[in-house]
Formats: structure tokens, C-alpha cells, sequence
């Protein structure tokens, strides 16, 4: 399922730049490279995004809980037909702890812009419509979203979290991670030797050394603290095609501050 950007020949001679690549996965438990294991349900608006294949559910996204009927995740994980659930208050992925909740997805909500043969394009934002409310809890809790518009400083603190791979190609965890993965500035993600014209700024860049986002995080929350709260300010979209988190060519995330006005008129 993994997809890259597609280049002329011509145009990557130009670019010079390694070619982004999705993060979502249908091999199943993956998580953040670098970081550790969360403390459970300590980020209690990520879920986990499974299709149906067989009689069985498989991890393959993440996405954020971000109103009781309604969970904001990447167009690319969920621009194919498939039967999708949300897993709520889910910490291992492989055993049912007893706090999760498990909700089937009404409807599905790509942005109208999105193209999947382009992710250097952006819009990479999708809403999903549960079948049913969450039941908030010390579990399930709805995350807070940016004021429209606003862009964090170079250096503000984040977390990634997410069930995606801890190296790239390497070994599965079902836990949920976490890794602090500081804010790069739009002026140096787009500069030379970074992710260049690639990244728009309706995306968020951070991290860009040892940890990063892989396969299996795609979807997920970038959470920064803000003003001594937790507040979702990306949706995980894309790393380098050389790596997970090859030097210099941090996570890049969908700005949820961009979309705003778009997710308020879908949800009403």
C-alpha cells in the first residue's frame, strides 16, 4: 500500500530530492522510529484506523478523535474502498484490554482537492463519521484542536504518536509510541539540503534527525503543548523515501490550523 510521489525523470533531475513516502501500512503493528513506549492511554484522542480483510481488523493508520461522532486522519489512508473500523482508548493493538471501544465508519470525507498521485500537492486531510458517539472517559478523550491559521515557532515541543514501524523495514511493535519531535520552521524545511519546494505551507515539518514517523503512523497526531495543554497541530503525511528519518528530512504533517474552516463545514 505504500505509494511515492511520481516523478518524470526529468523533473527528479531537476527536484534533486528524495521522494516522499506514505505512512500508512497493511502489514499491521508498527510504530514511531526512536522514542518510547507511551504511557498508556496518555494520549487519549489517537486511535487506530483498521480495514477488514477476511474475518479479520488490521492496524494500518492512525488518526485523532476530535469531536465525539468525528476522527480527522491523512486522504491517503482512506482513499480506497475498504470496510473501515476506529479502535478507541486502544493501547496494544493485538489485546483487547478492556477500555477500548470499537466503532464502525458511516461515511468518509476526503478533501476535495486531494490527489492521490500527488502528496508534494498537500491536502492530505480526510474526517471520518463514526456509526456511533465515543463514550468519553479517562481513556477516550477529544483532542483540542489550533485556532484557524496559527503556525508554531521553529523548536516548539511535539510528540508523534503512533503504532507505525521502529526503524524503516524493521521490527513490528503493537504498543502505542511516542517520540519528541521537535517543530522545523517552514523557511528551513524549504530550504536547499532539506525538503526543498516539496513541502508547502500548509504542512508542518518536525523532527529531522534520529526519530521520526513509519510506516503504520500515517494519520496520526503531532501533539504540541501550547499554553500548557496538549493541542493537535499535524496529521502525519509523509517521510523520505531514503528513510523514516533520514537527516534532514523531518515528518511532515498536514497543518491542521489550515483546515479548519474545511472540517467545520463538513462537521457543521
Amino acid at each position: 500500500m505504500l505509494r511515492f510521489l511520481l516523478l518524470t525523470s526529468l523533473a527528479a533531475l531537476v527536484l534533486a530530492e528524495p521522494q516522499p513516502r506514505y505512512l500508512e501500512d497493511a502489514i499491521g503493528e508498527e510504530r514511531v522510529v526512536g522514542g518510547e513506549v507511551a504511557r498508556p492511554n496518555s494520549w487519549p484522542w489517537q486511535i487506530s484506523l483498521q480495514y477488514k480483510s477476511g474475518s479479520y481488523y488490521y492496524h494500518t493508520c492512525g488518526g485523532t478523535l476530535i469531536r465525539r461522532g468525528w476522527v480527522m486522519t491523512a486522504a491517503h489512508c482512506v482513499d480506497s474502498s475498504r470496510t473501515w473500523r476506529v479502535v478507541l482508548g486502544d493501547h496494544d493493538i493485538n489485546n483487547n484490554e478492556g477500555k477500548e471501544q470499537y466503532m464502525s465508519v458511516s461515511r468518509v470525507y476526503i478533501h476535495p482537492n486531494w490527489n492521490s498521485n500527488s502528496v508534494a500537492g498537500g491536502y492530505d486531510i480526510a474526517l471520518l463519521r463514526l456509526s456511533s458517539d465515543a463514550v468519553l472517559n479517562n481513556y477516550v478523550q477529544l483532542a483540542n484542536l489550533p485556532p484557524s491559521g496559527q503556525v508554531l515557532p521553529h523548536n516548539h515541543p511535539c510528540y508523534i504518536s503512533g503504532w507505525g514501524r521502529t526503524q524503516t523495514g524493521g521490527s513490528l511493535s503493537a504498543q502505542l509510541k511516542q517520540a519528541y519531535l521537535p517543530v522545523v520552521d517552514h523557511n528551513t524545511c524549504t530550504s536547499n539540503g532539506w525538503w526543498g519546494s516539496t513541502v508547502k505551507n500548509t504542512m508542518v515539518c518536525a523532527g529531522g534527525a534520529s526519530e521520526s514517523g513509519c510506516q503504520g503512523d500515517s494519520g496520526g497526531p503531532l501533539n504540541c503543548s501550547v499554553n500548557g495543554k496538549w493541542v493537535v497541530h499535524g496529521v502525519t503525511s509523509f517521510v523520505s523515501s531514503l528513510g523514516c528519518n533520514t537527516y534532514k528530512k523531518p515528518t511532515v504533517f498536514t497543518r491542521a490550523s489550515a483546515y479548519i474552516s474545511w472540517m467545520n463545514g463538513i462537521m457543521g
